[in-house]
């Protein structure tokens, strides 16, 4: 019934309508899993795995959507320059729709109280921020982090290191299942929100500071994982109408290498940024 009542070709000139459907789905997504799985003694534990795959089921059709489009429009533009103008406006829709999925997941973390509905995504956090103390960073939601010239260039390092593995798993997914990448970027969403809504101390007048906090080096971040997977499934697309036989396969090939380059690009930027600007404003 939804897939009828927000149609994707609806959503061709407005980018930003992806931020409603953004906060519409993974308020779903939460409320069903709250509901159905909240008191079931095994699946409540994998609370956090299930309101991904809520997300993923509910936003395939947009996703599967914009990748077709754009393989498409791919076809006909050559050059880096033409390859960002074709594509930009698909990308920007990514963007709006993180937002929304970032948005929606704060504001219900700090509404239903009900850390379980994230319990993996808490984890996840702790094994990027605090691999050394996981446990009790699990528990007390200790984040703090050394601060030092040679902690921060190890942090960067691991950070790039952890992004370029991440992008590389969006690449192959897409790669595999067009709009199969959407789980990666779902899944990032929800722990940066966990994040935001931890740093807010349990205050939505807290999240927009929050937001902020993750999204200087979050966005740029999560651009890079969208151009990836767009790539990927432009490519994956584009073998599958023409065969690697055809002349527009080179031409498809050139088109996915520039989108690949600049997301590695953009990933090394966001992680400088998240290593150095961002402690400077907010600590």
């Amino acid at each position: 019934m939804l897939e009828s009542m927000f149609n994707p070709r609806r959503l061709e000139k407005g980018p930003w309508k992806m931020l409603f459907i953004g906060i519409l789905y993974a308020s779903l997504s939460l409320i069903l899993v709250k509901w159905f799985f909240g008191k079931d003694v095994v699946l409540s534990g994998y609370s956090g795995i299930i309101v991904i795959t809520f997300c993923v089921m509910l936003i395939l059709p947009f996703m599967y959507f914009i990748i077709r489009e754009e393989e498409a429009e791919d076809e006909e533009v050559f050059g880096s320059l033409g390859v960002w103008k074709i594509h930009k406006d698909a990308i920007y829709s990514f963007l709006w729709l993180f937002l929304g999925f970032i948005i929606a997941f704060s504001f219900w973390y700090i509404i239903l109280q009900d850390s379980n509905l994230f319990n993996a995504q808490i984890e996840t956090f702790c094994r990027i921020n605090s691999p050394g103390n996981i446990e009790s960073c699990v528990k007390g939601y200790d984040f703090t982090k050394g601060t030092g010239a040679a902690v921060k260039e190890i942090r960067l390092l691991s950070i790039i290191e952890n992004n370029v593995y991440v992008m590389i798993f969006t690449l192959i997914l897409s790669l595999i299942f067009g709009a199969g990448a959407i789980f990666v970027l779902a899944w990032n969403a929800s722990v940066i929100a966990t994040a935001i809504s931890i740093f807010a101390q349990n205050k939505i007048s807290d999240i927009p500071s929050g937001i902020l906090r993750y999204m200087i080096h979050g966005f740029p971040e999560i651009a890079a994982y969208f151009i990836a997977a767009l790539a990927g499934g432009i490519f994956g697309v584009g073998v599958l109408r023409n065969g690697i036989k055809d002349k527009r396969f080179l031409h498809v090939l050139e088109n996915t290498a520039v989108l690949l380059f600049i997301a590695l690009a953009i990933l090394v930027i966001a992680a400088v940024v998240e290593v150095y600007l961002t402690p400077l404003i907010f600590n």
